[in-house]
């Protein structure tokens, strides 16, 4: 990680234009369950705090009140960045947030805006987060590979960090 960018600053670095996070989290059946959320943030603060909105109608918040143990992860196969987070989920009434973080692509599923009755605001408070970040262009990675499948060694690309962020 770059000496002088925070563990949030490199996360948001390389997730904020990454459109969807996939959200896992514990279904009634002890099963794990993902759902394909758009991140509301426009920032990644010092807390570590990622928002999501989701229906009533779905069983999403549900379940994250029974357990909110989750994880999101990201990936942006063009840039190589890959990322998981891992974090406590809780489900927010701040209408001060709701307005901050609502916008038009939002409009489309809750059309009553910020304060549409179905909507629900997801907090997922990160308290630990892996990344890989690959910086080789692709005809070096397939080269380093290739030299690795014939010396045996593993090939080194990129950085891969595992990092702690939001207050615990």
């Amino acid at each position: 990680m770059s000496k002088d960018k925070t563990p949030q600053q490199k996360l948001w670095e390389m997730i904020k234009d990454i459109r969807f996070g996939m959200l896992t989290h514990r279904h009634t059946d002890g099963g794990l369950h993902s759902h394909p959320l758009t991140t509301q943030n426009k920032e990644l603060g010092e807390k570590g705090v990622l928002y999501f909105f989701v229906s009533r109608t779905t069983e999403v918040g549900s379940r994250l009140r029974v357990d909110g143990n989750v994880n999101v992860t990201y990936s942006d196969p063009h840039k190589d960045h890959y990322v998981s987070i891992t974090g406590t989920a809780t489900i927010s009434e701040d209408m001060d947030a709701k307005q901050r973080l609502f916008n038009p692509m939002a409009k489309a599923w809750f059309p009553k805006g910020a304060g549409d009755p179905d909507l629900e605001l997801v907090e997922v408070h990160i308290t630990s987060a892996e990344y890989w970040d690959v910086k080789e262009s692709k005809p070096t990675q397939l080269f380093k590979m290739a030299a690795a499948a014939v010396s045996g060694e593993r090939p080194t690309m990129g950085e891969h960090h595992e990092v702690s962020v939001g207050a615990h």
